[in-house]
């Protein structure tokens, strides 16, 4: 019953159109009333301690230094050295698009963020250019999402915190993947380009060109160097490399680029201190949703539940794909890493993944929710950078969310894509 009263009220919380933070924090304190079992005061710890964390601090820190070299002109030089790369194929500018998102992925760890600071430059540009409104918004809504996928992904800190698996690790973990992901969403702008007649620059392939957009670019292509760089080499923490991050863009977009004022500085942190606080919230209610769950033992009644079904893997993982695409589709995905990495982890375990592995399938099924109505947020950023529609947005992702599954499969049944660079076999 405690179970019924946990997830019931969460659900009609939900259909209500709560906010999914104040969602699972009432869905919580019901569940503590009805038990009864613990006081209520439960509740408040639970949302104090679970951001109390080292590795948590990362979050607020990536957010910010996203906000900064979005308006400190990072952006715009990164597309620069795209269109040179890519620019001359049919299709180019939406290739480039694409391989801008990539850049600006490594450099955020947000799908929202690099949907912003992408698609408030291209979207615009794009059709002005003759592209179709509605492949345009819809192409930098998917490519955000190699934002969840790339190091340094905000949704991969919340994993390894949750799951204690090496955050390190599962940022090495993603760079095949996330590889992969633009290439197929490459290959479908590339389809569709030539079927509507959209060519390229005209602009043919240069080294001298690519070596010009590449220096001036430079300050920005640093970026992910110094931050995985210092990762890895064990030179600072996630958590350290983010504080870095936050200040190269601010020396970057003040002396370097000269672009981003001190005017802009006031704006800038208010929209990080906002998405900082929608997501911490988040993350505290999820963890006290999650805590009452452990307590009542939900999710090895669920985890022994699934492994009752079958002990086929292959039955087992198509059946956890669906289960997280689905609930990718109606919830934020914070609170469903917190809430739903304990009940799969172990099932996981039970089918012989590794670890590591088993992350990255559970992060791209959750990146596609990133893209799908309707709680999409990729999809809510660019409908309200182009106007369109959620509905007729939604229509035209469909091609997009193809092409990520097809990465998806790969990655569920090819390990090594994932475990390649930690030197996995």
């Amino acid at each position: 019953m405690t179970a019924a009263v946990l997830f019931g009220s969460f659900g009609t919380l939900l259909l209500l159109s709560v906010p999914i933070g104040i969602a699972l924090g009432l869905a919580s304190l019901l569940a503590l009333i009805y038990t009864g079992t613990m006081p209520l005061e439960f509740l408040a710890q639970a949302l104090i301690t679970s951001i109390d964390s080292f590795p948590i601090m990362a979050v607020p820190f990536f957010i910010l230094a996203g906000e900064i070299m979005g308006k400190g002109g990072l952006s715009k030089r990164l597309f620069g050295l795209a269109e040179t790369l890519v620019g001359n194929l049919t299709g180019g500018v939406a290739m480039a698009t694409i391989v801008t998102c990539l850049f600006f992925s490594a450099i955020s760890g947000s799908g929202p963020a690099t949907v912003a600071a992408v698609g408030g430059m291209m979207i615009p540009a794009m059709v002005s250019m003759g592209y179709d409104k509605r492949f345009a918004t819809a192409l930098v809504a998917a490519a955000g999402a190699l934002g969840v996928i790339l190091p340094p992904s905000i949704p991969v800190i919340v994993y390894g915190v949750t799951s204690g698996v090496s955050v390190g690790d599962l940022f090495i973990a993603g760079i095949v993947p996330g590889i992969i992901v633009m290439i197929a969403l490459m290959a479908y702008a590339f389809y569709f380009s030539k079927k509507k007649g959209y060519s390229g620059s005209g602009k043919p392939f240069s080294f001298k060109r690519i070596s010009k957009a590449a220096w001036e670019a430079k300050w920005a292509l640093l970026v992910p160097v110094i931050i995985l760089g210092g990762i890895y080499s064990g030179f600072f923490t996630p958590t350290e490399a983010a504080v870095v991050a936050v200040m190269y863009g601010l020396l970057a977009g003040i002396l370097l680029y000269r672009e981003l004022k001190w005017s802009h500085l006031y704006e800038i942190f208010r929209s990080s201190a906002l998405t900082t606080a929608t997501i911490l919230l988040i993350i505290g209610a999820a963890t006290a949703f999650g805590r009452i769950m452990i307590i009542e033992q939900i999710p090895a009644q669920i985890a022994n539940g699934m492994l009752n079904i079958s002990d086929n893997p292959f039955i087992l993982i198509t059946l956890i794909s669906l289960m997280l695409l689905l609930i990718g589709t109606i919830m934020d995905t914070t609170a469903a890493i917190i809430i739903f990495t304990p009940l799969l982890v172990p099932v996981g375990m039970e089918l012989g993944y590794d670890p590591i592995h088993f992350a990255m399938i559970v992060i791209l099924n959750l990146a596609i929710g990133f893209i799908t109505p309707p709680v999409g947020v990729n999809l809510f950023v660019a409908s309200g950078i182009s106007g369109l529609s959620i509905m007729s947005l939604s229509k035209a992702i469909v091609p997009f969310v193809f092409a990520m599954l097809l990465t998806l499969i790969l990655v569920i049944f090819i390990p090594e894509l994932s475990l390649l660079l930690l030197g996995g076999e």
